[in-house]
């Protein structure tokens, strides 16, 4: 399995802006071949900061994923809603027990 931790700043004022492109985004990540999970939570003590984790059955799904429109759609609403600090770390994990 791969994981993916992250994180964006989005100005707090910008959140709600931001929440129907977020959603779109996890929706349509999440009904991607290999996609174990997706989703983002916002900072309880940081509300500018979303955290981002990722959960992919493989590196070939998270590939593809690399390549889907939504991906360029969610990043074409940076400059917009003032997102900024994207960091991303990736990690294999043994598969989570059924």
């Amino acid at each position: 399995m791969i994981g993916i931790e992250g994180k964006v700043r989005t100005p707090p004022g910008n959140l709600e802006a931001a929440r129907p492109v977020k959603e779109q985004m996890i929706r349509a990540s999440r009904a991607e071949p290999g996609c174990i999970d997706y989703a983002y939570a916002i900072g309880v003590l940081d509300p500018g900061l979303v955290r981002i984790t990722e959960r992919w059955e493989s590196r070939e799904a998270l590939t593809t994923h690399f390549k889907a429109a939504q991906l360029a759609t969610w990043r074409s609403f940076f400059s917009h809603l003032g997102i900024t600090d994207r960091a991303l770390r990736l990690f294999e994990a043994e598969p989570e027990p059924i």
